[in-house]
């Protein structure tokens, strides 16, 4: 997806548990048709967490027949994009060749490196019969000596991705390890994406050994230290505490995070480097069409002026 500066999300009210560094209320905009994007990060106070540079979450959104979305063919660089549906699916198309049709619960992993072009529309299938659509997209940032890296795309769909099991709980292992369990995907960084899903009053630890972790509340209402905090909210804690997460109605939510970048980002658009040269650049090398280009895709999103 495309990404404009734009107002910051909303800070969250001042609370008492002393592993909160941040709360972030994310800010709501309606990109037309009644589909609700709300961001996260960046926020003023909090660029990154772990390598975690963009967190959106769109819908829940009911398309019609005959609608659904469409984004066109749009550049990035120095990052890798994570798609995870919870509803709806999407289809993939990039300037490498490659096309995939996302589902719930899959990993979705495409690493621009130097440079990708792609587009995400909605299948064909379910344009026509209209379809509900609920999900995540997340933006990696690049380590240095890994920004310009050549593009790679990884998919793994939900029955291959491990799950971790137990009454009242049930979590599956995105990226990176959780509960004592790893995920497949290779990532050139240590970062970490689980999907936990808690009945109402369960307990669930998060752990402590990731340098920068936080929780994102997609639905439901969570308790940490007796404090209640209600989604959709950005929960970012502090290194090393230890952390106890109560669920005080059915929740859903994503424990994600990682080691800290070497040094903070530069990001315009859809660009993200540790240079302001490679961003104009990449900028001149999209408005000069020097971007492989997608294929099957006759239109793309213009470079904004």
């Amino acid at each position: 997806m495309s990404w404009m500066p734009s107002n910051d999300p909303i800070l969250g009210d001042p609370q008492t548990c002393d592993a909160l560094d941040l709360v972030i209320v994310p800010r709501t905009r309606d990109l037309g048709d009644g589909f609700a994007v709300r961001r996260a990060l960046p926020h003023g106070k909090r660029q990154m967490v772990g390598p975690f540079i963009f967190f959106d979450h769109f819908g829940p959104v009911q398309f019609v027949a005959g609608k659904g979305m469409d984004v066109r063919p749009h550049p990035h660089i120095g990052l890798a994009t994570v798609t995870y549906l919870f509803d709806g699916s999407i289809m993939h198309r990039d300037s490498e060749g490659n096309i995939q049709e996302i589902q719930p619960g899959a990993m979705n992993l495409m690493t621009a490196g130097r440079g990708i072009a792609h587009s995400e529309r909605t299948p064909d299938v379910q344009r026509a019969n209209g379809q509900k659509m609920l999900g995540l997209q997340s933006w990696i940032a690049l380590p240095a000596g890994k920004e310009e890296i050549a593009p790679s795309f990884q998919h793994f769909g939900a029955e291959v991705l491990p799950t971790v099991q137990d009454t009242g709980f049930k979590a599956r292992i995105i990226a990176g390890s959780s509960f004592g369990v790893k995920s497949p995907v290779d990532m050139v960084s240590e970062w970490f994406y689980t999907e936990v899903a808690l009945d109402e009053g369960m307990r669930v630890p998060l752990d402590a050994d990731h340098e920068e972790r936080a929780i994102y509340i997609v639905d439901g209402e969570i308790e940490i230290a007796n404090e209640k905090y209600e989604g959709p909210k950005l929960l970012i804690f502090r290194p090393g505490d230890r952390i106890t997460v109560k669920a005080t109605r059915p929740t859903r939510m994503m424990f994600l995070g990682g080691t800290a970048l070497e040094g903070p980002r530069h990001v315009w658009w859809n660009f993200v480097s540790s240079s302001k040269e490679r961003i104009e650049e990449a900028k001149a090398d999209w408005k000069a069409g020097r971007f492989a280009h997608v294929p099957n895709e006759h239109e793309f999103i213009p470079l904004p002026e």
